[in-house]
């Protein structure tokens, strides 16, 4: 979602579905124009424009699947193609025996 204003610690955003007003607790203050992932009614993460863009199409994508459409789904999630998944940082070198 896109930031429209502040509204004391809350943001009014603008994302797919329309309006909403997300708490801004966990990341403080935003300017307008920010990009933000929102999660029951939070921001949870400030994000860039590239990765805003790349959530909307991986969005696209699945609504297109939605839809019964064709859908290139190399084309939409092209982040995620060619390459191997990947441990998060802190679970990197982990073994999992380690895991609780």
């Amino acid at each position: 979602m896109q930031v429209i204003r502040m509204e004391g610690s809350s943001a009014v955003c603008l994302g797919r579905n329309g309006e909403a007003r997300l708490d801004t607790l966990l990341c403080g203050p935003l300017e307008s124009g920010q990009w933000v992932l929102g999660f029951l009614g939070a921001v949870r993460e400030v994000i860039d424009d590239e990765r805003a863009r790349l959530i909307g199409e991986a969005l696209d994508a699945l609504e297109g699947l939605l839809a019964g459409e064709a859908v290139d789904l190399d084309a939409h999630f092209a982040d995620l193609a060619g390459r191997a998944p990947q441990l998060p940082a802190f679970l990197q070198g982990v073994s999992h025996n380690e895991c609780p």
